[in-house]
């Protein structure tokens, strides 16, 4: 998964974001009380993507799922009151609630962000179930959330490839498959 999420931070820095990945969110004990699990561990953010001229902080879920049948439309449309699945950021809107609260002051403490900075949760996806990436992004769209679909993130990629060169495996990669 971190190289998926690596070649997803190419392109999100060729977008013109600042990314972290792996990060952790600091959440207090009453906040895990209050999720439902006083022993949950630090929730990690994938991606964290943040573009300073418009103040928008995206927390980004990368699911590369290459060798499975793929990310599921109806595990999104769940809902939970404690969370559960591989997808708590999206089924479970307190948990959403408390760790985007907390990562915002997180960040704001850090200096990283200011206390207008707009925060958006997003999928991006190497692989759909049954090729249902429109039914994803109507979803996410319908849910204020942000999707790359497996065509997106393809296009992007290959985008790289018109980049100058830089020694980073997604843009050699890109090069390496455009060559004719």
């Amino acid at each position: 998964m971190d190289y998926f999420e690596g070649i997803l931070k190419t392109v999100l820095e060729q977008q013109g974001y600042w990314v972290r990945q792996a990060f952790k969110v600091e959440l207090t004990k009453e906040e895990k009380r209050l999720i439902g699990k006083p022993s949950i561990p630090r929730p990690e953010v994938d991606l964290l993507a943040f573009k300073p001229l418009e103040d928008e902080l995206l927390v980004i879920e990368a699911k590369s799922f290459l060798d499975s049948p793929g990310v599921r439309v109806d595990d999104l449309q769940k809902s939970y009151e404690i969370p559960a699945g591989r997808y708590k950021l999206f089924t479970c809107q307190n948990y959403r609630e408390i760790v985007f609260g907390r990562l915002l002051k997180q960040l704001q403490r850090q200096g990283m962000i200011t206390g207008k900075t707009k925060i958006t949760l997003g999928l991006a996806a190497g692989k759909v179930y049954r090729n249902r990436s429109y039914e994803l992004q109507e979803l996410c769209d319908s849910s204020n959330w942000r999707f790359w679909s497996p065509e997106f993130i393809r296009g992007e990629v290959i985008r790289l490839a018109e980049m100058g060169y830089e020694n980073d495996p997604a843009v050699i990669t890109a090069k390496i498959l455009s060559v004719k």
